[in-house]
């Protein structure tokens, strides 16, 4: 195995990573966005007034791209692991 495959699945790894993890991360962003906005306008610091949203969107994101997230790893996994014996030789 050379370094140029072993950078290649890396890359890969990386790739898979951030596509799977970039619409959980985005839509907990939008929603502390607003939070957060909500309390500057509101004056209210209550620390679970920006947690509770967050987990409820994570949770609802996860709910709705769920199936596509996990046919996604299936994918990647089937992919690495047919392409093993092609990296032993």
């Amino acid at each position: 195995m050379s370094s140029q495959q072993v950078l290649t699945i890396a890359q890969a790894a990386l790739h898979m990573l951030l596509m799977t993890a970039a619409p959980i991360l985005l839509v907990v962003l939008l929603v502390g966005l607003i939070v957060s906005t909500f309390q500057a306008v509101t004056q209210i610091n209550e620390n679970t007034l920006s947690f509770i949203p967050k987990l409820v969107a994570a949770i609802v994101v996860l709910l709705i791209a769920g199936p596509w997230l996990i046919s996604t790893f299936v994918d990647y996994l089937r992919e690495v692991l047919l392409s093993i014996p092609g990296m032993v030789v």
